[in-house]
């Protein structure tokens, strides 16, 4: 019984290893991405620069950020009030005996 813990410890393990190296692997391209500098020698014409069109502008302005924000807060104190009551009925009282 004891191996079959080491086993799957190992294989646990193992398991965290590959995910990790397969992240590496997958992130890599993406981190050593670079525009290489034009030939001096100027053999190669360079590539005419890339045009990007820009399709949306701006964001949620911050008054509605705000909103949420606040609206987010009383939804959960209410909630939290609701539990703790609904938590309080549910308990007996003790009843003192004489």
């Amino acid at each position: 019984m004891r191996d079959f813990h080491r086993i799957r410890r190992l294989g646990g393990v193992l398991a965290g290893l590959a995910s990790c190296v397969a992240v590496f692997v997958t992130a890599a391209p993406a981190a050593f991405a670079m525009l290489l500098p034009p030939d001096p020698a100027g053999d190669v014409a360079a590539p005419p620069p890339i045009l990007v069109h820009v399709v949306a502008v701006g964001g949620m302005p911050g008054w509605q950020i705000s909103l949420i924000a606040i609206g987010a807060a009383l939804v959960s104190a209410a909630a939290a009030v609701l539990l703790d009551r609904a938590r309080r009925a549910g308990r007996v009282a003790p009843v003192a005996s004489s």
